[in-house]
């Protein structure tokens, strides 16, 4: 080969650059020919979906993301490969999820046909169960490296494929099923030479003997002949030196450092013929050997020797013959993964009722009756609740969704990524029906921990993620965000989450598909500022003081977050929820408090700058909120008395700066405790 152009590289100098590194340093150090190298497969990666490792991490693709356990993870429940390269390339689409619609249809196609077919698809996976790692296996041949047993393997998956030809051949025709079909050689002629030559069940080691057939090579045939005749000659001369000398404990052995002997117990030492010659002494018997015990051994040993010689020859010469149809093979062990890989997606499709996507082009994501693979098929007491989702870009680009800890706001928001990401991987989706559009990333912010290694914090992390997703986002992409702004003060975070989804509406270009959990009741409020915005929030049903997660999204926002209703799920003692309960109450009635008083200070003081005292009312505001006493507050003593109803207004007035006073009074008091404490 004089030129590269044929491969589709001939503009990537240096990607060529790099791939002959690769395979001078692979012939530095394996030492042997990498003849099953013959192609060079450019790699775009306009083709895949770019996923960021905090989208792995949060979505669970391969592994959880506490215990790091394949159980519990999207691959876990997607894998029901019966080969090891088709669950290798299971893996890689499911890292790799494809960008355009059309090969991501041909998977589709395929994935549908054989899920129609109840016949033709479980008896693929039995004979697939049958198939060795193909790949491994031709590679160690062409790496001289094979050993009797993997040529064997290779063989016996070899002649597994007439058989699964003619199982593909049965199903529908689409355009991948009849590829993956044209693909599937069985190669009759490698399994032939290596079915002729090898052994039935030979030595793992390749210095042993045993490795070749009988009937395939006539020396060794005659080799093996001299070497069983000559092991019987050795059996016949132990009975006549009995006979002769005897001796009836007299016996012929034979190891590896001094050969064939006869040994003699020291107590017949005095019967033995005088033509013996001593060769070694032990404890309790003496060994001989005789000049025609030694001939014999010459001729046993040289046999011995050279078929196992002649074994490993022949055994290298027909390694190097397989490894020349390593490129066909390789072909082969793509489709049969491939195949595996559709089959294992149909079959968890059917178990599971997954429905096929339609994918659009439009930004619009419409989900009905939508599950979360994984925890559906975890759970086993519990049935899961479905939910569905409707957005759109140009109506519906941001949802914000507001609702109680608990009550599975993060799993609707994983559930929604994971039902786009399996769409771009060719795999059926657990709903009822979903029309996906094609996003070109998916990005999500969900959770955060801190980086000790570098010096990061928890909010540290989590801003960098944030970070990320606003600079590389694009109005094609889908981003899943859950509580950001956590971290740090509530003035703060609320600002930072604001702005956020304020950016990913305005900014021209970004404007992606979005879903906004947030426990920041006050994002609600910019549905009725920004027109791509709507609220959504998880059902709660509050019977007899208990709190009922129904896990169901609805329209509309919440101002409630049941978290003390958590805690006293999780067990904390029932003081410390009542205790909890109090001070939610007072911080309720405060921020009550301080609203009325702020509107006060509106119309007091319109078109004014504030002033101290009104800073002092805002202060005012705040003084009940950390007061955990059981002891009665009088100011809430004397609001609680007040007749809201019959009061004037100069009377209200009055009482407003009759409040005031003596919550300055009461603010007083308290710094000089401070300060005394202090």
């Amino acid at each position: 080969m004089i030129s590269l152009d044929g491969f589709g590289v001939e503009h990537w100098a240096l990607a060529v650059r790099c791939a002959g590194a690769i395979l001078a340093y692979l012939s530095a150090t394996q030492k042997t020919s990498l003849g099953h190298i013959v192609r060079l497969a450019p790699y775009h990666i306009e083709s895949y979906m770019v996923l960021d490792a905090a989208t792995r991490r949060n979505l669970e693709l391969t592994q959880t993301l506490r215990t790091h356990d394949r159980h519990g993870s999207l691959l876990w429940v997607l894998d029901r490969t019966k080969t090891a390269m088709g669950a290798r390339l299971l893996r890689q689409w499911l890292e790799q999820p494809l960008l355009e619609q059309e090969p991501v249809e041909r998977r589709l196609d395929a994935v549908a046909r054989l899920c129609d077919d109840h016949i033709v698809r479980p008896e693929l996976g039995r004979l697939l169960k049958e198939v060795y790692d193909i790949p491994r296996l031709i590679s160690r041949v062409a790496l001289s490296q094979a050993n009797a047993r993997d040529l064997l393997a290779l063989a016996r998956s070899l002649r597994r494929l007439p058989a699964i030809r003619d199982c593909v051949a049965q199903l529908p025709k689409t355009a991948y099923i009849e590829e993956i079909l044209s693909k599937l050689d069985p190669c009759d002629d490698a399994a032939d030479s290596i079915e002729a030559a090898i052994a039935e069940n030979p030595p793992v080691g390749l210095n042993e003997g045993g490795l070749i057939k009988p009937g395939y090579n006539r020396e060794v045939d005659e080799l093996r002949a001299a070497r069983s005749s000559g092991q019987a000659w050795v059996a016949e001369l132990e009975r006549q030196e009995r006979e002769r000398t005897g001796i009836k404990s007299l016996k012929v052995g034979f190891n590896k450092v001094f050969g064939y002997y006869i040994e003699v117990t020291k107590a017949n030492l005095a019967a033995i013929p005088t033509e013996y010659e001593r060769k070694q002494t032990l404890a309790n018997a003496e060994r001989f050997i005789t000049p025609e015990l030694k001939a014999q051994e010459a001729k046993i040993l040289g046999a011995d020797e050279r078929v196992i010689e002649l074994e490993y020859q022949l055994f290298t010469q027909l390694r190097a013959q397989v490894a020349e149809h390593a490129p066909r093979i390789q072909t082969v062990a793509r489709a049969l993964a491939e195949l595996d890989v559709l089959r294992s997606l149909a079959e968890v499709a059917v178990e599971n009722h997954y429905v096929r996507p339609t994918l659009n082009h439009a930004g619009r994501l419409n989900v009905k009756a939508g599950r979360h693979p994984v925890v559906e098929a975890v759970l086993i007491d519990e049935r899961f609740t479905p939910n569905d989702i409707l957005m759109d870009a140009k109506e519906r680009q941001i949802m914000v969704l507001t609702g109680p800890n608990m009550a599975g706001k993060s799993t609707y928001l994983r559930q929604t990524a994971l039902i786009v990401l399996m769409a771009h991987i060719g795999s059926f989706v657990p709903a009822e029906s979903a029309d996906i559009p094609l996003v070109d990333r998916i990005f999500t912010r969900v959770g955060a921990s801190d980086d000790l290694a570098t010096g990061q914090s928890t909010f540290m992390v989590e801003m960098n993620e944030v970070a990320n997703i606003l600079n590389n986002a694009t109005a094609r992409s889908l981003v899943i965000l859950d509580e950001v702004g956590r971290g740090t003060s509530t003035f703060d975070g609320l600002s930072i989450a604001w702005a956020v989804t304020e950016y990913l509406h305005n900014k021209t270009g970004c404007q992606p598909l979005t879903l906004f959990a947030t426990h920041y009741h006050e994002l609600t409020e910019l549905a009725g500022k920004l027109p791509r915005v709507h609220n959504c929030s998880v059902a709660v049903k509050e019977e007899n003081g208990q709190v009922v997660f129904l896990r169901r999204i609805v329209p509309g926002g919440t101002d409630r977050s049941y978290g003390i209703e958590v805690a006293r799920l999780a067990g904390l003692p029932y003081k410390v929820i009542q205790t909890a309960r109090r001070i939610l109450a007072q911080l309720e009635s405060s921020e009550h408090i301080r609203m009325e008083l702020n509107d006060v200070d509106s119309r007091e003081t319109r078109g004014r700058t504030t002033t101290s005292s009104q800073a002092a009312r805002l202060r005012l505001a705040q003084v009940p909120l950390f007061s955990i006493s059981n002891e009665p507050e009088p100011l809430l003593e004397q609001l609680a008395q007040l007749d809201a109803e019959s009061i004037t207004p100069r009377e209200a007035i009055n009482l407003l700066f009759d409040l005031r006073d003596k919550a300055q009074e009461r603010l007083k008091e308290m710094n000089n405790g401070e300060e005394v404490a202090g």
